[in-house]
């Protein structure tokens, strides 16, 4: 059976409800789960100047921007782990910055020692869903460990 629960949260309600679900469901079997949130990278690489229709990025923008996203991940984190707390679940938060949030969803989960990640679908249907894709379309796609998809419902 399961018994380590990568959980990625975005924050959102409908992650918000995946978070309680999986934390249902590990208390119920004892499982341990660890909350990931993955930060945007500033355009890739933060070192990197951007120019383009007159523009000009100043790096105490990015600095910024990152000390922000950081900032917003560790209060996410720490309200997904006070919801463990109180369900006495053994739970721990980690956090990457990376433009590819599937390839972080995968790496946290093999660096955290996960056999299960457990995850919301913003519920895009039709042809929103095929363009706009799926951050979880691509975990299911690509992962190497069974994936729990919590429902989304309706649009975003």
């Amino acid at each position: 059976m399961f018994r380590h629960f990568l959980v990625p949260t975005d924050g959102s309600e409908l992650s918000q409800l995946a978070v309680d679900q999986a934390l249902e469901m590990a208390s119920e079997i004892g499982a341990k789960v660890t909350f990931f949130h993955v930060q945007p990278s500033f355009y890739g690489r933060p070192d990197v100047a951007l120019y383009g229709e007159g523009l000009v990025l100043d790096p105490l923008l990015s600095e910024q921007f990152n000390k922000a996203n950081a900032e917003y991940a560790e209060s996410v984190l720490a309200q997904a782990k006070a919801k463990a707390s109180a369900k006495g679940v053994s739970a721990a938060g980690a956090t990457s910055v990376n433009a590819v949030i599937y390839e972080a969803i995968l790496e946290a989960a093999s660096e955290n020692g996960c056999d299960l990640i457990f995850m919301a679908s913003h519920g895009r249907r039709g042809l929103a869903g095929l363009v706009l894709g799926s951050e979880t379309q691509r975990v299911l796609t690509h992962a190497d460990l069974p994936v729990l998809v919590y429902p989304g419902r309706g649009q975003d």
